[in-house]
């Protein structure tokens, strides 16, 4: 017996792939350095933990409503308001299992087979399949380091057809770091505003910017460019609550309405112990987040000051998110011990299987080139694997 045909259109997550077989690794007793994980290495707060234990002391352990509690809404609509001067109501929110199914979502109630959806690349490993799964086609739209991996006019004027549905905007961005300026922003905003192209605007890693790196959402610029846009956010990486898989989306009512009809009917609810967590952890003390992004702003210091030390690696800084993307390619045909370097899948393999450093090869984000690192692991595995990293090169023939 066969299985569904959109089984065979998309692949496992590459990252998920590396964590697992780092994990798999360190269940052996090796010492292996994880860069793959896109998770934060600090703890979920005491603060947001205890809202979850009094949750369930009190009983609070039943079905929620299908798009998520009221109270949670209002506190994300009490955020959306605060930090990014956007009003929604609460028939605009809805709070889902993860952002990530919150686009899982949006993809499956916006297309119809053949429409097409536009991923600037380097792009997060999820866009492309969840866009197969709906039946759409991923319009992948190449960017470079030189425009700082950012989308730009001409790419959008070369690449919008008649069947463009969606455009996919991530900033700051997974697994570049680069975060979009308001006047670029702004050019986009106004170069759709009367085009019939709804926008999902990724913005899970909001909080997490250096070096005077300003946060913008699109839905900010016009009346019009919000009517089709639609903000993602979530508490998985901010308050080191990725397990606890609560993300929230806002939009035009009519979308939202359909995404939970959708979600009644597959996941139910998100879970309702997490969701009066989320509650606490956006209305509650924030400084455990200052104090997680001034310890990565250190931690990308040092590893992009590592790499500009190491021949034959280029490694942009990264303004945003906690990732490093460093071009690697001219370290491409040569050997380490008889294994030919052909790409970032080799390279990647090769660094784990010698080295016992994991990262995720740039082929899975859009772009065989490079390889992405996660610096949200403690600085000692940052030093450690990063002399790992050029031990290796050194030893490339």
């Amino acid at each position: 017996m066969n299985l569904a045909d959109r089984v065979g259109r998309v692949r496992a997550s590459k990252t998920l792939a590396v964590t697992a077989q780092a994990a798999a690794l360190k269940a052996l007793g090796k010492a292996v350095i994880n860069f793959g994980a896109g998770e934060p290495d600090y703890d979920t707060p005491d603060n947001i933990k205890s809202a979850a234990i009094e949750a369930i002391q009190q009983g609070f352990t039943k079905y929620t409503a299908a798009g998520g509690t009221p109270d949670l809404k209002k506190a994300i609509q009490e955020k959306l308001r605060r930090d990014n001067g956007l009003t929604y109501g609460l028939e605009q929110i809805i709070v889902s299992a993860g952002a990530k199914y919150s686009i899982y979502s949006l993809f499956q109630i916006l297309l119809n087979a053949g429409d097409e959806v536009l991923i600037p690349a380097p792009y997060w490993v999820s866009y492309p399949d969840m866009v197969l799964l709906a039946d759409g086609v991923p319009v992948i739209v190449p960017t470079s380091a030189e425009n700082n991996f950012e989308l730009t006019i001409d790419d959008l004027q070369k690449n919008i057809t008649p069947r463009t549905k969606v455009l996919v905007l991530n900033s700051p961005s997974n697994p570049t770091g680069s975060v979009y300026a308001p006047e670029k922003l702004r050019a986009i905003a106004e170069f759709l505003e009367d085009r019939d192209i709804f926008i999902i605007s990724d913005e899970i890693y909001e909080y997490f910017l250096y070096g005077g790196a300003k946060f913008y959402s699109i839905a900010q610029f016009s009346d019009k460019i919000r009517a089709k846009t639609i903000v993602v956010n979530g508490v998985s990486k901010s308050y080191s609550m990725t397990g606890w898989r609560i993300g929230y989306a806002a939009g035009p009512a009519y979308i939202v309405r359909a995404m939970e009809t959708l979600q009644s009917q597959s996941v139910s609810n998100p879970a309702s112990i997490a969701q009066a967590a989320a509650v606490e952890a956006i209305r509650g003390d924030q400084s455990s987040v200052g104090r997680m992004v001034c310890a990565f702003q250190s931690r990308r210091d040092y590893i992009v000051g590592a790499f500009q030390k190491i021949a034959g690696i280029q490694c942009p800084c990264p303004q945003g998110a906690f990732y490093v993307f460093p071009a690697v390619s001219a370290l491409y045909g040569k050997t380490y011990k008889g294994q030919k370097i052909a790409g970032s899948l080799e390279l990647a393999g090769a660094l784990l299987s010698e080295k016992l450093v994991a990262v995720v090869p740039g082929i899975a984000f859009g772009d065989d080139n490079y390889i992405r690192l996660s610096y949200a692991c403690s600085t000692e595995c940052v030093e450690d694997g990063l002399s790992r990293i050029a031990d290796f090169v050194r030893d490339l023939v």
